[in-house]
């Protein structure tokens, strides 16, 4: 019988809000500029972070009977409360709204070939472990 604490959606409301603290955090501290002009960095790196971070979980739980409590709690809670695929989309939309063309389109590209290669470097990292 599992406890309260390692109940499926208790494990998934935690780290969510994480994972949304996190990247609340990263909002307010990081840098809102790129090389003197306005690019949405903070949500590029939680995006790529996260990434990482789900890559290493699946590597890790490859091949293991256990690990459905780190699954949810890390890949599931934790990585979808930190990176927001609709923060992406408001923060092109705007630049787009903004005439950036230029800088919406180098955000789509980063974001999408610096989350996939995280992605791919937690995977091996986490079946190492």
């Amino acid at each position: 019988m599992r406890t309260l604490l390692t109940h499926p959606y208790v494990l998934v409301f935690a780290g969510g809000g994480i994972g949304s603290l996190v990247r609340y955090l990263a909002g307010r501290f990081v840098p809102a500029t790129l090389s003197g002009s306005p690019f949405p960095i903070a949500i590029l790196l939680v995006n790529i972070v996260a990434s990482a971070v789900l890559g290493a979980v699946v590597g890790w739980a490859l091949g293991r009977t256990t690990g459905e409590d780190m699954r949810l709690l890390i890949g599931v809670g934790f990585c979808g409360g930190l990176s927001t695929f609709s923060s992406f989309s408001n923060d092109t939309v705007l630049l787009l709204q903004n005439g950036r063309m230029g800088v919406a389109l180098l955000n789509i590209g980063l974001n999408v070939v610096l989350c996939l290669l995280a992605s791919t470097g937690g995977l091996l990292v986490g079946q190492k472990l």
